[in-house]
């Protein structure tokens, strides 16, 4: 034959043929915004190594979430950054902390968006680590009790979704023990159940305040080279009552993605980080990317690997992309 008789590119001639048979479609509604909080009032602190991103205090947390709700935008993660650290991590578990406040006035500026907030001591612990230490050593099983304490603040606060980010063996058990306990068996759980060792998380750490003071985090997250550990984080995960899990990073853990899609049938969620954020941001600033295309083409890529989550800082400006 002179021309071949099947001819892909007629489907691509057309914006309209293009949409007509689209294998995969991004909304808004897929999307979480992860967001800071930090003590006091009227505060939106730029981030300097994530440009277009700000800390924020409770008050003003509200008065964002309400433009992100108008966008669309399902959810939002927050973050805590107190003014108080300690070896015990003892902010992260007070009443009338900077999470709770920002929860109360986030439900109050939007009741209908869902509010789900990390669990974790990284940002409140003096020495940066996720869980307590001694001579040295991140210690799980005592761990466990600070958060579950920090999870049901969270949850009597109001939070949807309480998200374990510490890699603690067993912390999602201990914490739907501590809820159910309570009588708060409605709050769900997003477990982050691959969270690999990454080079990518250095401006969170920024943001958050949650660089190491000493050592790293290789004992308790994830070595980036394994996949079949995370389906065994993830079966783990699962079975001790997780409603959602998560792979994080996104983008260099796609194969990750799709393997835990297809052994899970638990809603899957993606985060694409903060050295995602910041790289992306940097080349388009000198240049050398569309950042427009470079973020509706990252995060169709997530989706498209399985995602039905993705919790990204590009959330706000792809739901304006999508209008």
């Amino acid at each position: 034959m002179a021309y071949p008789s099947s001819r892909p590119r007629r489907l691509r001639r057309t914006p309209g043929l293009r949409g007509l048979v689209r294998e995969t479609t991004l909304s808004t509604r897929s999307f979480v915004f992860p967001m800071f909080i930090v003590p006091g009032r009227g505060v939106r602190q730029p981030i300097a190594s994530m440009p277009g991103q700000f800390r924020f205090s409770p008050d003003t947390a509200g008065e964002e979430v309400k433009r992100l709700h108008d966008l669309g935008i399902a959810a939002v993660l927050l973050f805590g950054v107190p003014d108080h650290k300690d070896a015990l991590g003892t902010s992260a578990y007070q009443k009338d902390g900077v999470v709770p406040q920002a929860i109360r006035a986030i439900a109050k500026a939007a009741p209908t968006i869902v509010i789900m907030t990390d669990v974790c001591l990284c940002e409140y612990t003096d020495h940066g680590h996720c869980g307590l230490v001694e001579k040295g050593e991140v210690l799980n099983d005592p761990t466990l009790e600070l958060l579950a304490k920090q999870a049901l603040v969270h949850a009597q606060a109001g939070a949807h979704v309480i998200a374990p980010s510490d890699m603690m063996d067993g912390r999602i058990g201990f914490i739907r023990e501590e809820l159910d306990d309570q009588g708060l068996e409605s709050t769900a759980i997003m477990a982050y159940s691959a969270k690999y060792a990454s080079a990518f998380y250095g401006p969170f750490r920024e943001a958050a305040e949650s660089t190491p003071a000493f050592g790293d985090r290789q004992s308790y997250q994830m070595d980036p080279a394994n996949a079949q550990e995370a389906l065994r984080e993830v079966m783990l995960d699962e079975d001790e009552g997780a409603d959602i899990v998560m792979v994080k990073p996104a983008g260099p853990y796609l194969d990750v993605i799709r393997t835990v899609r297809e052994h899970t049938d638990l809603p899957v969620a993606a985060y694409q980080v903060s050295g995602e954020y910041s790289m992306l941001m940097a080349a388009a600033e000198r240049g050398w990317i569309d950042r427009d295309r470079a973020i509706l083409e990252t995060l169709t890529g997530i989706k498209r690997a399985g995602a039905d989550v993705i919790i990204s800082y590009f959330a706000p400006r792809a739901a304006e992309l999508l209008r």
